[in-house]
């Protein structure tokens, strides 16, 4: 029966069991403790009809991915973006459609594998066209006016950003692709020098910042008072547009933070209740654009 326990040690699996039948044999487990969870596992595995059925049906691969399901995950996406800043004297959000020239900037701006973390094709993820999918900035050309012309640059210089007049900017930045451990990292900054770049961008164009992670990022004060708006997309996966969905106001914002966005790393862990709870944003925050008392939603 021990074969039916979750163990995700799959290059010393021999040593674990030998290890786990020994502290059973000592009384250091209890025999009932394996049982529950051997009784949990298969449980599960009756009622999903895995005896009956071991092997999926692979005339449904045709179906994986199909409009039906595209269309589904677009919905969750815009469903699940946070609102974290729309303007700072007035909305600056939703963008418009007919802006003349717009800048689209940062490391996540049109990185498939980026938008999709980790688990996805590989362990660890990867970086790139790794699926089939719209990236952010494919979803922007698309929902953009065919007068406006977008300019693509991943690390613009401030030669470019000066001499562009542009009508606004999209800055995507956000964290490489991980699982487990190799996601671990004392400080939570932006990678790959996102912090200056979203400066660098926002002191010349007015600037919308999407944070592409699977968790909260350090986001600086002076990075924040510089930028316009701050748009929380986590880790979207292959369905940009259901980012411009909500940016370019054809859906308002809904979602709201299901943890507490901490100032700086040095407040983790942090949680509501704690005696000097002082988030950036509070857990449970988001704002929405068509409504005039913005605040918690």
């Amino acid at each position: 029966m021990l074969g039916w326990i979750w163990i995700m040690i799959p290059h010393r699996f021999e040593k674990f069991l030998e290890d786990l039948v020994f502290l059973v044999e000592t009384g250091e487990i209890p025999m009932s403790r394996i049982d529950d969870a051997v009784e949990r596992i298969l449980r599960v595995k009756f009622i999903s009809g895995v005896f009956e059925h071991p092997f999926s049906d692979p005339s449904l691969l045709d179906v994986v991915g199909c409009k039906e399901h595209r269309l589904l995950a677009r919905e969750a996406v815009r469903k699940s973006l946070v609102l974290l800043k729309n303007g700072k004297k007035q909305n600056f959000l939703p963008l418009a459609k007919n802006a003349k020239r717009i800048l689209v900037a940062g490391t996540h701006a049109d990185n498939i594998g980026y938008q999709c973390g980790g688990w996805t094709i590989a362990w660890h993820g990867d970086s790139g066209k790794i699926t089939l999918g719209t990236s952010i900035l494919e979803a922007i050309q698309e929902s953009v006016s065919v007068e406006t012309e977008v300019v693509y640059e991943e690390c613009p210089t401030e030669a470019i950003i000066e001499s562009g007049e542009f009508s606004y900017a999209i800055v995507a930045v956000g964290e490489v692709p991980y699982a487990e451990g190799l996601g671990d990292r004392t400080g939570l900054s932006i990678p790959f020098n996102g912090s200056d770049l979203i400066t660098r961008v926002a002191s010349k164009v007015p600037t919308l910042v999407v944070v592409v992670s699977g968790r909260p990022l350090v986001i600086e004060p002076q990075v924040l008072e510089k930028i316009d708006a701050l748009v929380a997309a986590w880790l979207p996966g292959s369905e940009g547009m259901g980012i411009t969905d909500c940016l370019f106001g054809d859906h308002d914002f809904v979602g709201t933070l299901p943890v507490s966005w901490f100032r700086s790393s040095d407040q983790l862990p942090i949680n509501v209740g704690d005696a000097n709870y002082d988030p950036l944003f509070p857990f449970g925050y988001g704002l929405k654009m068509f409504r005039s008392d913005e605040g918690l939603a």
